[in-house]
């Protein structure tokens, strides 16, 4: 399979996977930034099949099918290896889906703003709020560029927009919307149960605005992982990361620090 991935830093594989519609770089800038001044750590950064620079794939109809396509991405670039998996948004679906059948290599899991059920009618969300915004900013955007940022922002500023534009937006556009569509319409949620007990460190951080996943649903995972970390942060929608990057980074370093 045509599936693109980029390995930044030798040691210890750690798996990065994006959510839907986006690429690697969402992952790539949220982490990197984190690893600066940290050694040891093989960052491997996925692109999804159909989205970023992965081709779709004719036998890929189903979450269930883009689940196995990673596993064998993974069983092929790092065989018979312990690893450590990180996910944002369907990424994190993805992730526990790895979680589940590679359970004996897992040694941590962070999700960023998880999916947790595929169903958008099924979920537990927030009604959109935005609670700071630069209206002179969003006055000098494009109606679809505006459109799309305030759809998404509870911080709609101008740190805010570039980082969704570069990490968000534009690599939105380069996904294969059909190849996207039929999957979802297919199996956008798994057949099976991902439930899984993972004993290693996880860190489940969800925004307390986002109205895309929420963070109600991602609690329900919590027995799941005895030694897990979970937080809801304010002033933070679906891409908390972006608007909270401090104490993201703050949680994430903590996390990094009880895996070794």
């Amino acid at each position: 399979m045509s599936i693109y991935y980029k390995i930044i830093g030798e040691g210890y594989p750690i798996v990065m996977l994006h959510g839907w519609t986006l690429d690697h770089q969402v992952m790539l800038h949220a982490m990197e930034p984190l690893f600066e001044k940290r050694s040891g750590w093989k960052r491997i950064y996925i692109d999804l099949p159909g989205m970023g620079q992965s081709e779709p794939q004719p036998s890929i109809q189903n979450s269930d099918d883009m689940l196995e396509a990673v596993i064998r991405l993974l069983d092929e670039i790092i065989p018979d290896q312990p690893f450590i998996i990180c996910g944002n948004s369907y990424g994190g679906y993805i992730a526990r889906g790895i979680v589940q059948f590679r359970k004996d290599k897992a040694r941590g899991l962070l999700l960023i703003a998880p999916m947790t059920i595929a169903d958008f009618s099924d979920r537990v969300v927030p009604p959109q709020k935005v609670l700071k915004t630069d209206s002179d900013l969003v006055a000098t955007l494009s109606p679809e560029d505006a459109g799309a940022f305030c759809s998404m922002g509870v911080v709609q500023g101008q740190t805010e927009w570039e980082r969704f534009r570069n990490e968000i937006l534009l690599p939105s556009m380069k996904t294969d919307e059909e190849f996207l569509k039929r999957v979802r319409m297919n199996g956008y949620g798994f057949t099976f149960d991902i439930s899984t007990k993972l004993e290693h460190p996880t860190l489940i951080i969800t925004g307390r605005q986002d109205h895309v996943v929420g963070y109600h649903d991602a609690w329900r995972l919590i027995e799941d992982y005895p030694r897990a970390t979970f937080a809801v942060l304010d002033m933070t929608g679906h891409n908390l990361q972006i608007e909270q990057p401090d104490v993201f980074n703050a949680l994430v370093n903590n996390w990094l620090d009880r895996l070794v």
